[in-house]
């Protein structure tokens, strides 16, 4: 809950300025959510990747978890809940999914991200922590990007309801990717010894 309010309202805020500047059009609110956009797959994927090898060290498994939890919950986030919520407030929404339209940008990132949750781990204990932090802030971005460039330009005269619907775009599917659904994957008895053995570390008990 704190990372996503700060983080929908410096998104809100910022990109508000860019808008009342007008520095923001359309088109370039579209060319920064190509941008925004492939970079919370990137740590979403590490997030969600590196969560599930803290508990179970399995490449094929890993790796599958991480396109499921990043690829498939970030669209949530970013296309899904911001198109169905410009609906729900009566603008006629443009559907555009990313990864199928443009995967030649979305899947390096993804790529990149796995890999970086599996290999980070090794060196930095709390890099599900970290990258989970930079993918709320990112995804907030995002969210908010997709509907000013797919049908809700005017979004600042609805700033509570977007405030809402970015809180719940960002909230739901992040937290969800990062730390449900990896967990969903790990065996019983591995993420009971994990989580027993990241108590013990904390504080300064032998490890089982």
């Amino acid at each position: 809950m704190p990372y996503s309010i700060g983080s929908v309202l410096i998104a809100m805020a910022s990109l508000g300025v860019l808008g009342v500047l007008g520095v923001l059009s359309e088109e370039r609110a579209e060319n920064l959510f190509h941008v925004f956009h492939p970079t919370h797959i990137l740590l979403s994927a590490a997030a969600t990747t590196s969560m599930f090898w803290m508990y179970e060290r399995r490449l094929a498994k890993s790796v599958a978890v991480g396109v499921l939890g990043a690829g498939v919950i970030c669209e949530m986030s970013d296309v899904l809940f911001p198109f169905l919520g410009g609906i729900l407030l009566g603008r006629e929404m443009e559907f555009h999914f990313c990864v199928v339209e443009h995967p030649w940008i979305v899947l390096p990132f993804l790529a990149v991200g796995i890999a970086a949750g599996i290999a980070s781990t090794e060196v930095l204990s709390r890099t599900s922590v970290f990258s989970h932090a930079g993918h709320v802030i990112v995804s907030s971005a995002a969210s908010l990007l997709y509907l000013a460039s797919f049908g809700f330009a005017g979004w600042k005269d609805y700033l509570g309801y977007v405030l809402v619907l970015l809180l719940v775009s960002v909230m739901v599917p992040c937290c969800l990717s990062d730390i449900v659904f990896p967990l969903l994957f790990v065996r019983g008895e591995r993420r009971l010894h994990g989580h027993s053995t990241r108590i013990a570390k904390r504080e300064g008990a032998p490890k089982s």
